[in-house]
């Protein structure tokens, strides 16, 4: 058995994910290259873009699942754990680079502390920011806020400062509900008695919901600051953004009718259409006053296209 299982899911986006692998060669976290022992599987959703290729011919070490389709970013991820043998497990994002020694860190710290079933580092925009990965579990009421018209006008409200944990300070170690699965580690112990991740969630909330099912079976999850990870955030899926915008949402109306119940989901899910509606209403009103003009366009052909899909997707079956 090795230390870390890394696993990585990928769709078109070979040059962050040649960075990212080259972060784990420069620090001997790929496998053969000393440190700790490691395995590393890339999953490849059937990139048009050389992503596969590239991997056979700069790093022969890792192991290679090329899918003829895109399978999403859960499945992914389920085909690489269900054959990993890490001690621990770690989801790691294509568009992130490994800082100095963090996932040295990580493993140090989840050795010594056998409580802990995820720790998930902070991670930090490419000019060094802090970004927001630490989060407590969301209300309903927090369901019809995140990422919606509400947010802008509720978007330092004590509801949403809750969800994102802002009551807290960056630097501290600290317990939280859950982190985003950009990069988390999981103990295998872990994993073993939440099983892998729901696959009705075919991108979006599924670390929420793993985070969740781990938590009920007595594992704590752990934000640790002292590991830091850059990550460049979102750049598979916006590549096609009426699709970023259909299973981010469709994911939370899946994640409200599993925790919440189905006449909660079917309210958000409506509420939610509404939301695009309105957008649409004021993008147009935009328009007809000449306000810029193609991305108002833009936007009412993104928006129709969600309210075309009915935020019914593979995220919200089930």
């Amino acid at each position: 058995m090795v230390d870390i299982s890394i696993v990585i899911v990928n769709w078109n986006v070979r040059e962050l994910l040649h960075r990212c692998l080259s972060s784990l060669r420069a620090t001997a976290l790929l496998p053969g290259t000393g440190g700790l022992t490691c395995e590393v599987v890339v999953v490849d959703n059937a990139s048009q873009d050389g992503s596969a290729a590239m991997v056979r011919a700069e790093f022969p070490q890792v192991t290679l699942i090329e899918n003829t389709e895109n399978l999403g970013f859960t499945r992914g991820n389920n085909q690489a754990l269900a054959r990993s043998t890490g001690r621990y497990l770690l989801l790691l994002n294509p568009d992130t680079e490994i800082v100095g020694d963090a996932l040295t860190t990580m493993v140090a710290y989840m050795d010594a502390n056998p409580g802990v079933g995820v720790v998930g580092p902070q991670l930090l925009y490419p000019d060094g920011s802090i970004q927001s990965s630490r989060r407590r579990f969301p209300s309903l009421a927090t369901m019809f806020v995140e990422i919606t018209v509400l947010q802008r006008l509720f978007g330092r409200s004590a509801l949403v400062r809750h969800y994102y944990a802002l009551d807290t300070p960056d630097d501290a170690t600290q317990e939280v509900d859950w982190v985003v699965g950009a990069c988390m580690m999981v103990r295998r112990e872990a994993m073993d008695a939440a099983g892998l991740l729901d696959e009705r969630f075919f991108m979006y909330s599924e670390e929420m919901d793993w985070c969740l099912r781990i938590k009920q079976q007595g594992w704590k999850v752990v934000y640790l600051p002292t590991a830091r990870i850059v990550h460049h955030e979102a750049r598979s899926s916006e590549q096609v953004l009426p699709a970023q915008h259909i299973y981010f949402h469709s994911s939370k109306v899946a994640y409200v009718r599993k925790h919440f119940g189905p006449r909660q989901a079917e309210a958000l899910r409506l509420f939610l259409l509404a939301t695009y509606v309105y957008q649409i209403l004021e993008e147009g009103a935009k328009w007809l006053l000449g306000s810029k003009r193609p991305l108002r366009a833009r936007r009412i052909s993104l928006y129709r296209q969600v309210l075309r899909s009915g935020l019914r997707g593979d995220a919200g079956t089930g």
